[in-house]
């Protein structure tokens, strides 16, 4: 599940300035002329003592890129870089610490006003209120950067702790000492000058979207089958798409009637993205409904469906629309596109969507399928994308694992004091299992679940997962770990690490990969201890598997954003007709030889490609990140690997892999791994 990370999207609001100057003219960045800023470096550089010439002109052509009319003459440019450009080590240092204290302040604070004031949407409790919807879309950081720049606090970031560009970062980083580092870091702090109009109406846009997939719930109870036979248990509500994949994995255990159930689950969620699904069932135990001839019935009486009017693209629609306003205020990533890839997760476009390619479409793929036919003893589905039968738990009824994690966790707090016994569990000494956990705090989830972590050190994270009136089900469990995965790292990133500015991991890959690397144990901080001396191999064929569907789901995604950057005047229409028939053709080219059945829409189906876009190819490339973990793990304590590995920080993904495993994020480990057990079959 996502990490809900708190991104401070920089955003100016026009102040006033004289009134001959057109507001066009008021916007537009990069006023001041190349010879006022030669004389601006060159009298610097004869007035003081420079260390790094090169250093100086990078700080002030980078302020000079985002400065603005209304933010001086180019006189008053050249009289602020001159008598706020820090020459010196010891002077510069100082600075450094007093941003980053400061920052942590602000950062931190916007981010328990944003978690506070989202817990009426976030956390079970009272009915949500219109007033909450709003309350919870507000960002509080939405001027910020209009405060920064306005007091050009902004200006003496970028002239003092310039931007480096990703390759400069990867050429360059294996050299730099920490300090070094945190300069880098904070560089990347005033990237772009967006208007805090247009902040906000992401936002929103951003709020609404999570809101609508955190009440999109089926009642499985009230699903029937042509025969009107209930096959699911009364009062059981799946969130799409999560808990629809969940269940559909869990029926691999059910040797009566699991086909049948993973068939019926498969027509939902065909339903769900053409938009068939009658609006009448979601989130409403007042229909009965027949997913295969797509009828509803209230009170034993046929009713006529109201298929959902295409909200569920209209969300992205509106997210998208908002999010490419920005892209004119962001001259170093201009695209939402760019920002996904090269800002955040710091890989570019072109080389994640090849590295994905080259894996769905490696003859290790048929192969590994043909382990599964044989295991299942039938041609492979186009839901055996989620085969689960890798792991231990899947041939362990799902009923009695609920009932275990019903007796150990019947409420938030019965699994809030359960949190230090699984750390103790992984190897942690009781003092650092305790130290982490006091910085957690468990609420119940409305929506499928996720970790929200602290921005400042005196705050906690938060872990978010469902729990019934009966207590925790296995689901939520597996979903709890998943996201304690996330809260362990979040907690150490933030608290262990050297600087301020370091804080956290590369990209939102790498805080996947631990909570892969918890969830994947799951059942052994339940007692399940898997003796299995072919324990590692079954991990690797369930993280390759798992790598191979969500490979294809990122693709949609990436695909379908690029197609919007295409056609900008597109309609809700068309792009609901693009992703689609991206996903069709997708499944066509790597999944159906494999899968059956031509177009399938099914790698459509995700939620996250409504409510947080382009954040999926996180999940495969956090697996390749997780695989290459495990190896590092096999046969050492996990707990003191974690942390040698994670208070490093947010270096850069080949970097930081390089000190945690000793090579860059690739899909070869696990390829060749997968190979050896091929051969060994």
């Amino acid at each position: 599940m996502k990490q809900l990370i708190t991104t401070f999207i920089i955003a100016l609001i026009l102040v006033g300035c004289n009134c001959n100057v057109t507001q066009n003219e008021k916007e537009k960045m990069g006023t001041i002329s190349e010879q006022v800023i030669k004389s601006t470096i060159e009298e610097i550089n004869a007035n003081q003592t420079i260390v790094d010439v090169e250093l100086l002109e990078r700080g002030v052509r980078q302020t000079a890129a985002f400065w603005m009319k209304q933010d001086g003459t180019e006189a008053d440019f050249k009289e602020f870089c001159i008598a706020n450009y820090i020459a010196g080590a010891d002077a510069r240092y100082e600075l450094f610490e007093s941003i980053q204290t400061d920052l942590e302040v602000l950062f931190g604070n916007f981010n328990k006003m944003s978690v506070d004031l989202k817990l009426p949407l976030h956390v079970e409790g009272k009915e949500i209120q219109p007033i909450d919807e709003i309350f919870g879309a507000w960002d509080p950081s939405a001027h910020f950067t209009d405060d920064m720049f306005s007091s050009k606090i902004a200006f003496i970031v970028t002239l003092n702790f310039p931007f480096y560009t990703l390759q400069e970062k990867n050429d360059l980083g294996e050299m730099w000492t920490r300090t070094q580092w945190a300069y880098a870091r904070m560089g990347d702090l005033i990237l772009s000058r967006v208007p805090a109009e247009v902040s906000q109406n992401i936002s929103r846009a951003s709020s609404a979207a999570d809101n609508y997939i955190s009440n999109y719930n089926v009642m499985m109870g009230n699903l029937r089958n042509e025969s009107n036979e209930q096959l699911f248990p009364d009062g059981m509500r799946l969130i799409s798409h999560w808990g629809l994949r969940d269940e559909l994995k869990s029926d691999y255990a059910d040797k009566e009637r699991g086909l049948e159930k993973q068939e019926m689950i498969y027509q939902i969620m065909k339903h769900i993205v053409y938009q068939t699904i009658p609006q009448q069932v979601i989130d409403n135990d007042e229909y009965t409904w027949q997913p295969i001839s797509n009828k509803i019935y209230k009170e034993g009486v046929e009713e006529t469906v109201v298929a959902e009017p295409n909200t569920r693209y209209q969300q992205l629609y509106n997210l998208a629309k908002a999010s490419m306003a920005a892209d004119e205020y962001c001259p170093t990533y201009p695209s939402y596109i760019a920002r996904s890839f090269d800002q955040q997760m710091e890989v570019s476009y072109d080389e994640i969507e090849q590295m994905f390619i080259e894996f769905i479409n490696a003859p290790q793929v048929a192969a590994v399928s043909d382990i599964i036919s044989a295991r299942l003893g039938r041609e492979l589905r186009p839901y055996d994308i989620w085969y689960d039968g890798f792991k231990s738990r899947s041939s362990i009824s799902e009923d009695l694992l609920t009932a275990q994690t019903r007796k150990l966790y019947p409420t938030a707090d019965a699994f809030q004091n359960g949190l230090p016994d699984i750390l103790l569990k992984l190897g942690f000494t009781a003092e650092k299992a305790n130290s982490i956990c006091a910085k957690v705090k468990v609420d119940p989830s409305r929506g499928a679940g996720h970790a929200w972590g602290a921005q400042m050190r005196s705050d906690k994270a938060r872990l978010r997962t469902r729990i019934g009136a009966d207590g925790m089900d296995y689901k939520g469990y597996n979903i709890a770990v998943h996201e304690f995965g996330h809260n362990v790292e979040q907690t150490i990133t933030l608290n262990d690490v050297d600087n301020y500015i370091m804080n956290g991991v590369p990209n939102t890959a790498f805080t996947e990969a631990l909570a892969f690397v918890f969830q994947m144990r799951d059942m052994e901080l339940l007692g399940y201890n898997d003796d299995n001396s072919d324990a590692m191999d079954a991990m690797t064929l369930d993280i390759f598997w798992g790598c191979y569907e969500i490979m294809g789901v990122s693709l949609v995604d990436m695909r379908s954003w690029k197609w919007f950057y295409e056609n900008p005047d597109a309609t809700v229409v068309e792009l609901k007709e693009t992703i689609i028939k991206n996903a069709k053709e997708i499944w066509n080219q790597y999944y159906a030889p494999i899968l059956g059945e031509e177009d399938s829409p099914i790698l459509a189906i995700y939620s996250h490609m409504i409510d947080v876009p382009l954040y999926l190819p996180n999940y495969p490339y956090g697996h390749l990140i997780e695989f290459q973990l495990e190896q590092q793990l096999e046969g050492k304590n996990i707990a003191d690997e974690i942390m040698r590995i994670y208070p490093v920080g947010r270096l850069t993904p080949n970097i930081w892999m390089k000190h945690a495993v000793g090579k860059e994020v690739s899909t070869v480990p696990m390829l060749d791994a997968v190979t050896k057990i091929i051969e060994k079959q």
